[in-house]
């Protein structure tokens, strides 16, 4: 199947300026492309793959990426729907983008070119971007951008209203620089991108430039994907834990589920309608959501990354920790309340597995309290070292889902 129909099937094209050009260029010739991330946090999230498999997939055809870090659009700032974005400092931008280049180094490989816009934009003086770029658009042009409309009730700066003139001098270096003839990004982003092909075009007779868009991705209610009850989905490790990823997806619904597979994930579009079929045969197996979970961890955190999720994950359904390393209870740590009280009468309530002296003794008396699997039936019960994992974690459970960590000083 050709990568526009792989692309198409797989819901990841939105908009598309030219699609006879999105034919050529995708299908019959290997081509330069290029995606922005802004360094906006320390890490990229788990909203970003849409990108990062679009740029795996284009790549496994044969197509070179560009992957472009904006450290120079970090200090300007994408429009927002609602307010201005805080201003980075340019310090703040440059290390941003070291963190997210490495990241990217880490899905993309050496077989592709990383670039940071601060390079050539800090060159460009104002007389130089006033009348060399900021001459070719009309006002009722940048206007018209949703980006910029959606924003003229509330109000909107000259700085973010610019930004669109930022992404579209990129568009055109690279295209000049680096023979990059294709840009996309989110829907989102459209604006921005047409606004780059439109400088390509009043600057450059016949030229082959296109732009695509993909779908936001959100859930099947229509809110924002990305988002776990403790905050966002960080693809750096130490901000959320591969047990906390795998998670998500494991618990994903089946409604999401085949969107997620298609947008989220390097399996092809014959490995996805089988796994359907199978999840559909038993959808309480959740065959589709474990998948899902394991090919989004794999690649996110690496096999060593899955394992340690999994054992994590059998850990907390069974009851059964003797097989954690010390390097697994760490993530029990990041996921579970912790405390370092002693006397479990006390502990069940900082831990929040009862909320009164009396509701924890009902507990105990009622055997639904255990410590590392074993039932506890003592309400004087003070926990040492010799109960401890590792001679430091206790692990508290009521009932079968409920838990909490003792972690000895």
């Amino acid at each position: 199947m050709s990568l526009y129909k792989t692309l198409q099937q797989r819901d990841m094209i939105k908009d598309v300026s030219d699609e006879l050009l999105a034919t050529s260029l995708l299908d019959k010739e290997k081509t330069t492309f290029y995606c922005g991330f802004d360094p906006t946090g320390q890490s990229l999230t788990v909203g970003h793959l849409v990108q990062i498999v679009r740029m795996k997939l284009l790549q496994s055809y044969g197509h070179h990426p560009i992957v472009l870090i904006g450290g120079a659009t970090g200090l300007i700032g994408d429009p927002k729907q609602t307010s201005e974005r805080k201003l980075l400092t340019l310090e703040e931008s440059l290390e941003n983008a070291s963190k997210i280049e490495k990241q990217l180094k880490h899905f993309l490989g050496e077989n592709a070119t990383y670039v940071n816009n601060y390079d050539w934009v800090k060159k460009i003086d104002m007389i130089g971007f006033l009348r060399d770029y900021g001459k070719q658009f009309s006002i009722n042009y940048m206007l018209a951008k949703d980006t910029v409309s959606k924003r003229l009730e509330t109000g909107i700066s000259y700085t973010e209203f610019s930004y669109m003139l930022i992404q579209a001098i990129d568009f055109l270096h690279l295209y000049d620089h680096h023979q990059c003839k294709i840009q996309f990004g989110g829907s989102d982003q459209w604006g921005n991108i047409t606004t780059g092909l439109e400088l390509i075009r009043k600057t450059h007779q016949d030229a082959q430039a296109l732009g695509l868009s993909s779908p936001l991705l959100l859930k099947s209610d229509g809110t924002k994907f990305g988002k776990s009850e403790s905050g966002t989905l960080w693809l750096d490790e130490i901000l959320t834990s591969a047990y906390e990823l795998y998670q998500y997806f494991l618990n994903a619904s089946d409604s999401d589920v085949l969107n997620y597979l298609n947008m989220l994930t390097l399996l092809s579009n014959e490995d996805i309608n089988s796994i359907m079929e199978t999840h559909q045969l038993a959808p309480h197996e959740r065959h589709a959501q474990r998948t899902l979970a394991k090919e989004v961890v794999s690649m996110v955190h690496g096999e060593k990354g899955l394992l340690k999720a999994e054992k994590v994950t059998f850990a907390l359904f069974s009851g059964s920790f003797d097989d954690l390393l010390e390097e697994d209870f760490l993530v029990l740590k990041q996921v579970l309340d912790v405390t370092n009280v002693t006397h479990i009468i006390e502990a069940l309530i900082a831990l929040g597995l009862a909320s009164s002296k009396r509701e924890a003794r009902e507990f105990i008396s009622n055997q639904a309290i255990s410590m590392n699997g074993v039932k506890l039936t003592d309400p004087d019960y003070q926990f040492t070292s010799k109960d401890a994992f590792y001679n430091s974690v206790i692990v508290l459970r009521r009932g079968k889902k409920k838990y909490g960590l003792i972690v000895l000083n």
